[in-house]
């Protein structure tokens, strides 16, 4: 008996051993996707499908946060191996990282107070109008190139461009649908809504590795594959949206 408990640790620390770690930076400051809580633990639809992923994988993940606009340098340097943070596929950041298969589909839209002063979203209606966004996010940079006349008031967090539509430093904001989604049904949100139709659709968010990585990304495809098979993806998804996200 002896002998067998011996083993049966022996292999226990052995397969301890041979488990992958991960360490995954994420924001923390974009619920409902990730959110950085009073206790300090992190929340969120990105931080469920990690551990989901890293489940599938048989990996050790830990989980780092970064500032948004500094997440890309960080994954560059080595301070972590992925970003699992709602992050759009594009073909500028393509030049710098590698993307998985896309874990989510995203659209842009505008929101405003309820009873805004606006006629429509288009650039000719929106000229003079100032508009919040999170910088270095894709929303920014669609208003820097569609929206030459409009007043574009950037800030670090989406949490901030909220702060100050609140305060009536800005007319809208502009951003993701599912954060938005989010902000609007919750208590902070009310009296605020989605204006007219989104000006940006099919937005993939997938999970970014660096460049050459090809073994972690094929694991994350392959897991991601498996979750949705499996129907875990479709739960967490259930855990916050009414409605298919991928």
């Amino acid at each position: 008996m002896a002998a067998a408990a011996t083993l049966t640790l022996t292999v226990g620390a052995a397969q301890a051993q041979d488990m992958m770690k991960i360490r995954i930076g994420t924001e923390g400051a974009y619920p409902p996707f990730n959110n950085l809580e009073a206790d300090g633990t992190l929340t969120g639809f990105d931080i469920d499908i990690a551990k989901a992923l890293c489940a599938e994988m048989n990996a050790e993940c830990e989980f780092v946060t970064q500032d948004w606009d500094g997440i890309i340098p960080a994954l560059l340097a080595g301070k972590f191996d992925a970003i699992i943070a709602s992050m759009s596929i594009t073909e500028e950041r393509m030049e710098k990282v590698d993307f998985t298969d896309h874990y989510y589909t995203n659209s842009l839209t505008f929101a405003a107070a309820e009873d805004a002063d606006l006629e429509g979203v288009d650039p000719a209606s929106m000229a003079g109008k100032t508009v919040g966004v999170q910088e270095g996010t894709i929303s920014a940079q669609f208003l820097e190139e569609n929206y030459p006349n409009t007043n574009v008031n950037a800030y670090p967090t989406q949490l901030e461009a909220y702060a100050d539509l609140k305060n009536g430093r800005s007319d809208a904001v502009l951003a993701d649908f599912g954060v938005l989604y989010d902000w609007i049904n919750s208590d902070d949100g009310q009296g605020y809504d989605f204006f007219g139709e989104p000006v940006s659709k099919d937005d993939k968010i997938g999970i970014a590795v660096r460049k050459g990585e090809q073994e972690l990304k094929e694991k994350f495809n392959a897991a991601l594959e498996s979750i949705r098979a499996n129907g875990t993806y479709a739960e967490i998804n259930k855990k916050y949206f009414p409605f298919d996200i991928y």
